[in-house]
């Protein structure tokens, strides 16, 4: 008997828990709105969406409002609409909001449509609302969205490159594009390029269709009227030029047809261990002698893979020449050549000059040269010739000077006498 009792005492308490659970429930579950009407990108929502879905395109905006009369009075009431797919689930919120009893209210959301679409070129997302707080809760129905892709779309999948470059060296580019839109893309082409040093390939990768035909499809004859190349691969061979400084460039990605371009950006350091350009001085300063020659050694490098003809030239002024060995300096591939620079100054002084080297018509590197002239050449036979003549002449009109200081004596005069 006693055992009868308990268990009817613990059936008595089982049906009380499942009572509060039921209250609980039913309070949670308490309609907080009615009347809900739906826009979705300024289209409302008829109520049949899954048979006549609103249209959305992948990675746009989608914006939702949503009106409603109020319930009930509540505090900190907020909105959240939520868009479903296979791979990812976007949302957003709005912030909290207070209602009253029989008012009116506009919400609008914003959120950006996923681009999950990978094998087919639309597909249906399901679109939630809910309104609530701490204590109601109002879900409205769910809404079907046909979420299409872009009419013309490529997607840059992978641009394969080393991340470091030699100047002089060939940079193999590897780039993989995808259509990812609604329609063909007709003639593509792509081309890579470095844009600051002026250096581009371009390539072309014919069509491509949105969708792969699978082997499923092709066996039962479904890829008639499209080919299989969703996918297409280019390869590109950039020189990079010997004259490129070190530093961080900017390699630039471009798909192209009738219908759109797609541009995508990497970056690649280039390496140049000529940067301090193709000439080498052994020595930028010389004193001499007024109107003596100082010579200056020039050494060409030719850092490429084939011959390269060099022109030099020497800057000249009023108060100094100059001249070079040869002005026309043609320097085997890996190899170098000196050239001798000559400078004179016919006054005392510090004199700066440049020279300048060209490859064609581009400046390659100049020099900065400085001639110290001071005192006189006595070495100079001209002025070895002007100091004798100094003497002589000094000599001679020391001469002059005494013979004309030298006064004949007189001579005595005799009167005749006569006897």
């Amino acid at each position: 008997m006693e055992i009868k009792m308990d268990m009817k005492n613990l059936m008595v308490f089982f049906l009380m828990i499942a009572s509060m659970f039921l209250v609980v429930g039913t309070v949670s579950a308490t309609e907080l709105v009615t009347g809900a009407t739906v826009k979705v990108n300024g289209l409302y929502d008829d109520g049949n969406s899954s048979a006549n879905p609103i249209s959305v395109i992948a990675g746009e905006a989608l914006s939702v409002k949503i009106n409603f009369e109020a319930l009930e009075d509540a505090s900190d009431v907020r909105v959240k609409i939520e868009l479903q797919g296979e791979k990812q689930d976007v949302e957003a919120r709005s912030a909290v909001f207070d209602i009253e009893d029989g008012s009116k209210y506009s919400k609008t959301l914003t959120l950006k449509v996923p681009y999950e679409l990978r094998d087919s070129v639309s597909e249906d997302m399901a679109l939630n609302i809910k309104v609530w707080n701490g204590d109601f809760e109002t879900e409205l129905n769910e809404i079907t969205i046909r979420v299409q892709r872009p009419s013309y779309n490529v997607d840059v999948m992978s641009i394969d490159v080393s991340q470091t470059a030699e100047v002089g060296k060939t940079l193999p580019i590897d780039v993989v594009i995808k259509n990812i839109g609604y329609n063909d893309l007709e003639d593509m082409y792509v081309t890579a390029r470095i844009p600051a040093l002026g250096i581009e390939r371009t390539s072309y990768l014919g069509d491509l269709t949105p969708i792969e035909c699978s082997d499923t499809d092709e066996e039962h004859g479904l890829c008639d009227d499209y080919r299989d190349v969703e996918v297409a691969t280019g390869t590109f061979y950039l020189s990079i030029p010997f004259d490129a400084k070190t530093g961080i460039y900017t390699l630039e990605v471009e798909a192209k047809n009738a219908d759109l371009t797609m541009n995508e950006v990497t970056q690649i350091l280039i390496e140049n261990d000529f940067s301090a350009g193709n000439v080498i001085t052994t020595s930028l300063s010389k004193n001499a002698a007024v109107n003596e020659d100082a010579e200056y050694s020039l050494i060409i490098v030719n850092p490429t893979d084939k011959v390269v003809v060099y022109r030099v030239v020497a800057e000249s002024s009023a108060d100094i020449s100059t001249s070079v060995s040869e002005s026309v300096v043609a320097v085997p591939a890996g190899s170098s050549r000196t050239v001798t620079v000559v400078a004179n100054a016919d006054e005392s002084g510090e004199y700066n000059f440049d020279v300048n080297v060209f490859a064609g018509e581009k400046l390659v590197n100049t020099a900065a040269f400085s001639l110290n002239a001071e005192g006189t050449n006595l070495g100079n036979p001209i002025v070895i010739a002007t100091v004798i003549l100094a003497i002589i002449f000094v000599v001679l009109l020391v001469v002059l000077l005494v013979l004309i200081g030298k006064k004949p004596e007189k001579s005595e005069e005799f009167g005749e006498s006569y006897y």
